[in-house]
């Protein structure tokens, strides 16, 4: 069974948040986590089997005060009309990538040659 839980916890910066964030993420049984309210207080947790209460310490322990708002069943959506799911997917537009790509040339950079001043042991002026 699918819950969906709700907590309020004072973050006042963005670095809160993504640590709040990445706690809640790594909890087991989470599927997916986001940020409510209107100052983005609220995190919002939806995942199968995961302890709400456990999750309210822990926030409080690693982020700042939280408190435990809501805890219910994720409601299905109702299912739409085939009329509707048709032209859903006739919004699709799926890209096709061609099977040949660039090939670069074997010198990437261009070679410079030089002139050779010094040809030897054998020369007389060195």
């Amino acid at each position: 069974m699918k819950q969906k839980i709700v907590i309020k916890v004072e973050m006042t910066c963005d670095k809160c948040r993504s640590k709040a964030m990445a706690l809640v993420a790594a909890t087991v049984g989470v599927d997916s986590v986001a940020l409510a309210g209107d100052s983005k207080d609220q995190v919002v947790v939806v995942g199968d089997g995961v302890d709400s209460v456990k999750l309210t310490s822990a926030l409080r322990k690693k982020v700042g005060h939280a408190q435990l708002v809501q805890v219910g069943e994720v409601k299905k959506e109702e299912k739409k009309k085939p009329a509707e799911a048709a032209a859903a997917t006739a919004a699709v537009v799926e890209y096709t990538y061609p099977c040949h790509y660039y090939q670069y040339p074997s010198h990437a950079a261009p070679v410079y040659g030089y002139q050779q001043y010094y040809s030897g042991p054998d020369t007389w002026w060195m």
